[in-house]
């Protein structure tokens, strides 16, 4: 296993606000695909908007006010913010044009008892609205709580879970478009938690997980990822209704101002997983590119976007832009060039 690291130009220590993917047709992507992430290192507290479409070589690009960008995170274009316990959402128009855009208030939050409701792990919406009437938006809240709402309908409410299993406390929360459920993996990815929207969704469903085909590391490379950070992302594709674990590795790379501690990725695994409960190992996922962020992973077949490469993961984060060539396990990050193994 080897890790490239290079350099970055700037830094910035603000959240990148969201990543997300367009909503798409069931049987796939378009020529009208598009996915967008918002940059918020734009200076003078404003953000960039990125928007990628199929097609396109250049991304579209607009400023955004950091203040109206929410502070808890996104989903399929609609941004969200939490204050005095309510939580709102916005649409960002991707033709950059709107001055007044769409929001939406939810009900007020519910805190389970033994849990809290200020920091948010992630928010996740079922469909590319929430003003669809079978619309679901599901926030993890670090801790064991897990709240589901579908905004729509007239008599909208919290439903509100608190998961047992402390293996979930730091853990995000993705919606299987193909299983139409809301999924969470546990810390190791051992365990992935699982709610129907088609039957109760105050039913928890565990699933265990055997892993195969793992790599056998050197030793000095085991000893690396020993010592690292470790997170898990559930991805799954609507091109090729398949579902990935990808296992992210990150270490301190120093101390900067404040006391801040400037993270940087060492190393990613990605398993493939089946409906047996096995995580299979892999270093090819064909035309797709992954991508790890902080609210919303995601991945797309990179042949309908010129500049994207098939067979990578690529992590945007506010440390660091990080592109994994899954086939050669090579890392070519934005830091100091540094080859281990």
């Amino acid at each position: 296993m080897s890790l490239l690291l290079s350099q970055p130009s700037k830094l910035c220590f603000r959240k990148p606000v969201f990543v997300r993917s367009s909503s798409l047709h069931s049987n796939g992507f378009s020529s009208s695909s598009s996915f967008m992430y918002v940059d918020p290192c734009g200076g003078d507290d404003l953000g960039k908007l990125v928007i990628r479409r199929a097609g396109d070589i250049t991304p579209l690009e607009k400023k955004l006010p950091l203040k109206e960008m929410g502070t808890i995170g996104s989903s399929n274009g609609w941004l969200a913010t939490l204050k005095d316990g309510v939580v709102g959402l916005q649409e960002v128009d991707l033709n950059l044009n709107t001055s007044d855009p769409k929001r939406i208030t939810l009900p007020p939050l519910v805190t389970v008892p033994h849990c809290q409701t200020l920091i948010v792990n992630n928010v996740v919406m079922s469909s590319s609205s929430p003003e669809e009437e079978d619309c679901v938006v599901a926030i993890k809240f670090l801790g064991n709580q897990l709240s589901f709402c579908r905004p729509a309908q007239s008599n909208s409410e919290w439903i509100n879970i608190r998961i047992a299993h402390p293996c979930f406390s730091s853990s995000t929360v993705m919606f299987s478009k193909k299983d139409d459920m809301f999924r969470i993996p546990g810390s190791g990815g051992h365990i992935i938690g699982s709610w129907d929207l088609r039957t109760q969704m105050n039913t928890t469903k565990f699933q265990r997980f055997r892993f195969k085909k793992i790599p056998n590391l050197t030793k000095p490379s085991k000893t690396l990822l020993d010592s690292c950070y470790k997170s898990e992302h559930l991805v799954e594709s609507r091109a090729t209704g398949e579902t990935f674990l990808v296992k992210q590795y990150k270490k301190t790379a120093e101390i900067v101002d404040d006391g801040i501690a400037r993270m940087k990725t060492e190393a990613v695994m990605v398993f493939k997983l089946d409906s047996q409960g096995n995580a299979v190992y892999t270093q090819d996922i064909g035309d797709l590119c992954i991508f790890l962020t902080k609210f919303e992973p995601f991945c797309v077949p990179s042949s309908i976007f010129p500049d994207l490469c098939p067979n990578h993961v690529k992590i945007l984060d506010v440390d660091e832009t990080t592109i994994v060539n899954l086939a050669d396990q090579t890392w070519n990050c934005y830091y100091n060039k540094k080859k281990i193994d």
